[in-house]
């Protein structure tokens, strides 16, 4: 027998920072919810508007909250499947302060506008690096540790957390790539459609192995463990992880139905949503089935009762998730509020009762003591399933609402309502939306009191001592063994493996995407962007406003009577990023061009309530005396030539010049309006034509004119 000692401390900071960042992702996201019902909560400030505080909710929860929950599972339980301490300290605390680091930087650069404007990949190009480097320190850690291990086989979990490992940084890697015009800005190496395919791709996954994968292996070690019973089987087991990771990868294109995706992808995506059912509830009847003999257990232990509703949270998910990736039905739910609804079904039943469940778990064991108050836990189970319900419920209603009112027609053949008909119903949902969310957080409190009382009577065990025998032959096995005993003595085989399991479906999607020109016929009328709306559509990124407007007409008739002309691949070619959106809040801007005049821009964005009543969008008085950074302008044309856009030679010494034509011409015109003219007096607005709000109208009115546009009716 060898004596070690697992080291229990950075599991502890990596138990603290899930705590810390969990209070602060989700206070975010009640903030946020209440923006969408009293959007004076900006307070008129730059950096707490919903565009920028939306990402900051997603990336907390996301990466800080789920990110260090996934780390610390990771780190406890790994040691004790392998039998062996972490192949290195040093890497351990390196990994952690890494990844602190990282969500700090996150924070205040969302905070701050420096956006790629790539929902979940929204960080700019030094933090991506810097993701990469701590990423890779993590597997190195990993692997390392399954090279000294004392056990000979690879347990389920871990095949979770090699899969999450290798896939994640494939994703990572090929969704950042990107051209940097400075230390905070850069621009996606793709465009329009193979933007948002490679997007989706990452984005779907990224819910797919590092919201789903690392949890699954932590649940195949936690639940047993809670319940004191095996894994109901095996068997099973091998069957839920390989069709999960091979089905997982091809299914991002079910995002992007009906849009400008060739229709072959979006099929392919349709297909492989719909098989995924059958892993992924194989997974959770392996869960739930794990407890079999355990269920009276399950009405006293508040642990297995959040395991419990998080394994049932999982299966619901993963059945909607293939629904919704039905035509018919994602005709109905796509850039709804139903789709919020089924997110946080998943995130906060999901992944919030699972982390809840580790804690209450690991806490006690670590410090050598028993939990504070079994009440509590059970008083936080209840207030975290009361505000899941009151969550979901309201934005289930809010998305059939939104849908059946958005497609309705008069008997006369025009569209009943306009777009602020349906903000004004649903307004209530996001109160009480905003309601549960609370509650929710509310439970997350009364957690963090029963933990911190329990640490303070309990004393950490560090280093704590263990014993196992050495392991003489890792690849060893013995006649007659089913097959898959021999990949789990192999890491580096399972890990090759994985790899090419998880590559298949993007190289199948991605090849015919950029090389069959075909796929994205261009259209001669569609220009470059001029100087001026180039720098617009980059103050319209820095605003988040994709966050809530789309800029892509579906195929419908209720869209194309009120929007107009339904989106083209080629009308995107020179968008670096995409920005097709996946929610209206709004109405959708792939038209807006020419809808209204200037002054009606310039009002709307600094009062929106003066032009729409009841309006839900904040105001944003400082694009009125921000000045644009021209400095960058020359680079931003370059790095433009560089990925494909057809600036001429040399234009970048002419785009001063034009810029400021055109803005002149945005002036001249806003100063015949007496409103716009008493406005800026009032408000001492100096050199307008210099102002972020010009750059911003010439992009918004530049939207959709490069079609011809149909007859539209209001919006």
């Amino acid at each position: 027998m060898e004596q070690f000692k697992y080291d229990n401390r950075i599991v502890k900071n990596f138990a603290y920072a899930t705590m810390l960042w969990g209070l602060v992702g989700m206070l975010v996201g009640v903030i946020a919810a209440f923006q969408l019902y009293w959007p004076a909560l900006s307070f008129k400030l730059p950096y707490t508007t919903f565009g920028r505080l939306r990402p900051v909710h997603t990336n907390a929860v996301i990466f800080a909250f789920v990110g260090n929950g996934i780390f610390m599972g990771v780190y406890y339980s790994l040691q004790r499947l392998l039998k062996a301490r972490m192949f290195s300290d040093l890497l351990s605390k390196i990994h952690f302060w890494g990844w602190q680091l990282i969500i700090v930087l996150a924070a205040a650069s969302l905070l701050l506008g420096y956006t790629t404007g790539k929902e979940y990949a929204e960080l700019e190009w030094p933090i991506d690096i810097l993701i990469a480097l701590i990423w890779v320190t993590f597997g190195v850690n990993m692997f390392g540790t399954i090279f000294k291990r004392r056990e000979k086989h690879l347990y389920v979990g871990i095949w979770f957390y090699i899969a999450t490992f290798v896939t994640v940084a494939m994703l990572h890697i090929v969704n950042s790539i990107e051209l940097p015009i400075s230390l905070t800005k850069s621009y996606s190496w793709y465009a329009g459609v193979q933007d948002a395919l490679v997007q989706w791709w990452y984005g779907h996954n990224a819910v797919a192995f590092f919201l789903t994968t690392p949890y699954l292996g932590v649940m195949y070690y936690f639940l047993p463990k809670a319940a004191n019973r095996p894994v109901y089987s095996y068997r099973l087991s091998i069957v839920h992880f390989w069709a999960l990771i091979f089905l997982y990868i091809w299914a991002g294109p079910h995002h992007l139905l009906y849009t400008s995706l060739p229709d072959w992808a979006q099929s392919l995506g349709t297909a492989f949503s719909v098989m995924l059912l059958a892993p992924s509830w194989g997974g959770m009847f392996n869960g739930l089935l794990t407890l079999r003999g355990a269920w009276d257990k399950v009405r006293e232990d508040a642990i297995l009762k959040f395991l419990v509703v998080a394994i049932t949270a999982y299966g619901m998910s993963t059945f909607e998730g293939p629904l919704l990736s039905l035509k018919n039905v994602n005709a109905i739910s796509h850039f709804t509020d139903w789709t919020v609804a089924h997110v946080h079904v998943g995130a906060l039943g999901w992944n919030g009762f699972m982390t809840f469940a580790m804690l209450y778990w690991l806490m006690p064991r670590m410090f050598n003591t028993e939990i504070y108050s079994k009440k509590l836990m059970n008083t936080h189970f209840w207030l975290g399933t009361l505000g899941i319900l009151l969550y979901a419920i309201p934005m289930y209603w809010s998305g059939f609402s939104q849908s059946l009112s958005w497609s309705e027609f008069t008997a006369d053949g025009t569209l009943r309502y306009t777009f602020m008909d349906t903000v004004v119903r649903v307004k209530l949902l996001y109160l009480l939306r905003g309601l549960g969310g609370t509650i929710y957080l509310g439970g997350f409190i009364v957690m963090l009191y029963n933990l911190i009382k329990t640490v303070k009577k309990g004393s950490l065990q560090a280093d704590e001592a263990a014993s196992a025998p050495a392991l003489l032959n890792a690849t060893g096995g013995h006649q007659g063994e089913h097959w898959h005993r021999w990949l789990e003595r192999r890491p580096i085989q399972f890990l090759v493996l994985s790899l090419v399991a998880v590559a298949i479906g993007g190289i199948v999607e991605f090849i015919p995407t950029f090389l069959v020109k075909s796929n994205i016929p261009t259209i001669a009328s569609v220009k470059p962007y001029t100087p001026l709306e180039l720098e617009g559509r980059d103050i319209y990124i820095k605003e988040g406003c994709y966050n809530c407007h789309s800029q892509m007409i579906r195929p419908f008739r209720h869209e194309t009577e009120r929007y107009g002309e339904y989106s083209k691949a080629g009308e995107f070619v020179y968008d670096h990023p995409f920005q097709w959106g996946s929610k209206r809040t709004g109405p959708d801007l792939a038209r807006e061009g020419g809808r209204n005049p200037d002054s009606w821009h310039f009002k709307h964005m600094y009062e929106p309530s003066w032009i729409t009543t009841g309006s839900i969008m904040p105001a944003y008085p400082w694009l009125f005396k921000d000045d644009v950074d021209g400095s960058m302008l020359e680079k931003k044309i370059n790095a433009m030539r560089t990925l494909g856009v057809p600036y001429a030679e040399g234009y970048e010494k002419l785009a001063m010049a034009d810029y400021k034509a055109q803005a002149k011409g945005i002036v001249d015109g806003l100063s015949v309006d007496d409103d716009v003219q008493k406005m800026i007096k009032a408000e001492g607005i100096t050199k307008i034509e210099s102002k972020e709000i010009i750059a911003l109208i010439a992009y918004l009115q530049r939207l959709g004119t490069d079609i011809k546009k149909t007859s539209l009716t209001s919006k």
